[in-house]
């Protein structure tokens, strides 16, 4: 269980980091540390979702994390999408 942990965060950092490159962002609008952290909580969202949706885990670091960096994009979307400045 804590080795599955360990996974987790591992590919979750690699897919905040990825998604971080994906996800456009405003200046100002947090940094990398912010980005690793949402697109790590991303990752874990995004595994539980596949795992509770098909009923298994996607095994192997390639597939880990694709499903990990779809979570994160989706996440970090969210959050930039929530949290963009409006100039009036």
């Amino acid at each position: 269980m804590l080795m599955t942990i360990v996974f987790w965060v591992i590919v979750g950092i690699i897919a905040g980091a990825l998604a971080r490159a994906v996800v456009p962002s405003a200046e100002g609008q947090g940094g990398w540390g912010t980005d690793l952290i949402i697109g790590l909580v991303g990752a874990l969202i995004g595994g539980f979702l596949f795992n509770a949706l098909l009923g298994h885990s996607y095994g192997g670091w390639v597939g880990s994390t694709v499903v990990a960096f779809i979570g994160a994009v989706i996440l970090l979307a969210i959050v930039r999408a929530f949290s963009r400045r409006r100039v009036v």
